[in-house]
């Protein structure tokens, strides 16, 4: 079985930061694309950041500059270093793990984690 566990969520001022973390454990092969999506109440789910295994990056726009990803293909563990936090980034914010395969010849199925919650106050 598969599971992803997001940490690092809190709370925190505007102008803060804040480092995310979310690691994959169980039988693994391989992931193509490990990624963080944000969902703000009342508001649908957005990509925030994802990256490839060869470590391709893309952010949404309203992050740029301010987020970075990057990950441990060896861990299965990606993360999300947010800086300059603004009251808008106040979200769950959900690790998926794209096109996971559990074996060489397995399926590639899409993972997602339970979410970590970031509150920035103003």
């Amino acid at each position: 079985q598969v599971q992803l566990v997001e940490s690092g969520g809190g709370l925190v001022q505007a102008g803060g930061s804040l480092r995310l973390s979310c690691a994959a454990s169980g039988s693994i092969f391989s992931i193509n694309a490990m990624g963080w999506y944000r969902q703000a109440p009342g508001k649908q789910r957005e990509l925030v950041a994802i990256i490839t295994s060869g470590g391709s990056t893309n952010y949404a726009h309203s992050v740029k500059g301010r987020f970075t990803i990057s990950r441990d293909n060896a861990k299965n563990t990606v993360y999300l270093q947010m800086n300059s936090l603004k009251p808008e980034d106040t979200a769950d914010y959900l690790c998926n793990a794209a096109g996971l395969k559990r074996y060489e010849w397995g399926s590639a199925v899409d993972y997602w984690g339970k979410g970590t919650l970031v509150t920035v106050s103003s």
